[in-house]
């Protein structure tokens, strides 16, 4: 995955004529951080490096949404599971956490770090429920990138939901593939 260099975000800057201070606004950073961010004093943090790409995008028209980030389908667990399936479908599919699902919704979150912290010397045999965790963010595929972002500062993923049912997961590598 290649970011956005220093360069690429002043000509980006300066094709939507925007002034530092304009953009910094827009990002909800300092100017003087815009300027040590063109200049290449400063390397920034991923989260502040998206805000400014998308500060950059909605300037430009193109505001991204939830739709256009979630990866789907979403492979999830029951709470009822047991902890081995869920380590199984995160090896098969290659993630690191699976949303716990009860009737296709979002009522938890499990992660390898969940099960590594488990206080059982085995914890395969134990339901799902016994090591997720309840807190989960939730939008619908109209959400701004602004408001999955403000999500992910606080979790691991954001679940998107329509009609009741989830339908998309976003993870901070989902947004950092669009900025790229």
């Amino acid at each position: 995955m290649e970011l956005p260099t220093p360069e690429d975000l002043r000509e980006r800057r300066n094709a939507l004529e925007l002034t530092q201070s304009e953009l910094a606004e827009r990002a909800d950073v300092s100017q003087p951080l815009i300027a040590r961010i063109e200049g290449g004093d400063v390397d920034p943090r991923l989260s502040t490096l998206r805000r400014i790409v998308n500060a950059l995008e909605e300037a430009e028209g193109g505001i991204l949404r939830a739709g256009d980030l979630m990866h789907s389908p979403v492979y999830g667990v029951e709470p009822d599971d047991s902890v081995m399936t869920a380590i199984e479908v995160m090896d098969q599919e290659g993630y690191s956490q699976l949303p716990v699902v009860r009737d296709n919704y979002p009522v938890g979150i499990v992660a390898h770090s969940d099960i590594r912290h488990s206080d059982e010397d085995d914890p395969g045999e134990l339901p799902v429920a016994d090591v997720m965790r309840e807190s989960i963010t939730t939008v619908i595929r109209d959400a701004t990138v602004g408001e999955v972002d403000t999500h992910l500062d606080h979790h691991e993923a954001v679940i998107v939901i329509a009609d009741a049912e989830m339908v998309g997961i976003i993870t901070d590598a989902d947004v950092a593939a669009h900025i790229s």
